[in-house]
């Protein structure tokens, strides 16, 4: 297949939707040789952080000069983001030929009778793991595509486990309550293998602590083995002292603003801290320069000034709650105009009391152009008077820059695929399209 072709096929498999189980997977891989096995990996998941915190990890991993693969999802604009080594996306040739391998082992499993056809996420992560392989990468950072315990990355025994935190989302797939969604992330807890979480409550912490008793894996706690202490914060980074007990104490430069960053670089510092014991190639310069290096895009992503514009995937309650706090600690005094879409499966209501006040203006516009994607209408009788709904994301956002003026702040927020959607309207217009 050529690229198109491969994107074609991807496309192809949406039908067949998300399947939790590992049987498919385990036999797609078996008919690839176990490419997983062939490079050491770090396994990273949790309600919200697992981007800003799979990145920082894996620019320490190449602050240390060492070759690292990098497997995210969703993509914003392109599935070739999903894929990277060294910080470059996997070229479109190279997932065309990925694409193609792996495509003819499931093919062959499939006719043989071995298991039912591999969804859209087991044949990508299939791809970057042999696409890793191939490469040989020392290592590869690896995150969860939902939950943990039935997820297709959970193939891997990694170097350290990372569980960001455990909050509410996709509660029709990993249950009702913290404690069993909990129960899914903890399911990427092997044998003797270190975890770093920076969960919460007695709900999220008795799962992870258990199973790691269980599988006598020792779990660091965030706000007890390590933490961290803001030292100054502003839009364009914050710096942070790391707390390691009465050991370790060190000042770090982050990028990201917000609070919830200096607790994921805090978390991507312990867990390249525990990769080293196991690699001296890893020192404290990286440990710095790594977090310092890191930029995470549709996480408080500014774009533009005066006025500022950002741009973040908040979709759930947590990341609500995160987005709020960052607009109040930065913009406690300017008008803010945001430009939303959701999916229609999300907490809807929570989210967008969360993040938009009463006196803030808003424009509700469709995520994307899927089924899932709550209708604008519906989104703009949930927030109240101030909200007015639109067809088209790049449409309302230049009302919103009208209505914002040169020193408000312009939010366009609610879903990655609404960050997604609005890059590729932005792109188009700069190109002359509209």
């Amino acid at each position: 297949m050529n690229y198109n072709e491969s994107l074609a096929y991807l496309d192809s498999l949406g039908k067949f939707g998300i399947k939790l189980g590992m049987e498919r997977i385990e036999a797609l891989l078996a008919a690839l040789d176990n490419p997983q096995a062939k490079f050491k990996s770090v396994h990273v998941t949790g309600t919200n952080g697992k981007g800003s915190v799979s990145s920082m990890i894996t620019n320490i991993l190449l602050a240390s000069n060492l070759k690292v693969g990098k497997f995210i999802s969703p993509h914003l604009v392109k599935y070739n983001e999903r894929i990277s080594i060294n910080g470059s996306d996997i070229t479109d040739d190279a997932f065309a030929l990925a694409l193609t391998a792996v495509k003819k082992a499931a093919d062959d499993i499939v006719a043989k009778g071995v298991c039912e056809q591999p969804t859209q996420f087991e044949i990508l992560t299939a791809a970057a793991f042999l696409h890793f392989a191939l490469e040989k990468v020392d290592y590869a950072v690896i995150e969860v595509g939902m939950g943990g315990l039935w997820d297709s990355t959970n193939v891997i025994t990694p170097v350290v486990s990372v569980i960001t935190n455990v909050a509410l989302d996709h509660c029709d797939r990993l249950g009702s309550t913290i404690e069993r969604i909990a129960m899914q992330k903890a399911g990427i807890i092997k044998d003797n293998v270190p975890v770093v979480t920076a969960a919460e409550g007695d709900e999220a912490l008795g799962p992870i602590r258990a199973v790691g008793m269980f599988k006598q894996a020792k779990v660091y706690i965030y706000g007890r083995a390590f933490w961290c202490e803001e030292k100054e914060s502003t839009m364009d980074g914050q710096t942070f002292t790391l707390h390691a007990g009465d050991i370790y104490s060190s000042d770090y430069q982050i990028k990201l603003p917000g609070w919830h960053q200096a607790v994921n670089a805090s978390l991507a510092i312990v867990a390249a801290k525990l990769v080293s014991k196991q690699d001296d190639r890893i020192n404290e310069l990286a440990l710095h320069i790594g977090v310092a290096n890191t930029v995470w895009p549709g996480r408080l992503e500014r774009i533009a000034q005066k006025p500022d514009v950002i741009l973040d995937g908040a979709h759930n309650p947590n990341g609500a709650e995160a987005l709020r706090k960052a607009l109040d600690k930065y913009y406690p005094n300017q008008k803010r105009v945001f430009v939303i879409g959701m999916m229609g499966d999300k907490d809807m209501q929570h989210v967008l009391h969360t993040i938009v006040r009463p006196m803030d203006l808003a424009y509700t516009v469709p995520a994307d152009g899927g089924e899932r994607a709550a209708k604008p209408e519906v989104l703009a009788q949930l927030i109240g008077a101030n909200a007015a709904a639109c067809s088209d994301v790049y449409e309302a956002y230049l009302k919103a820059l009208d209505e914002a003026g040169e020193d408000g702040v312009v939010v366009i927020c609610g879903s990655l695929y609404l960050v997604g959607t609005f890059k590729a309207r932005l792109l188009a217009a700069k190109d002359g399209g509209n």
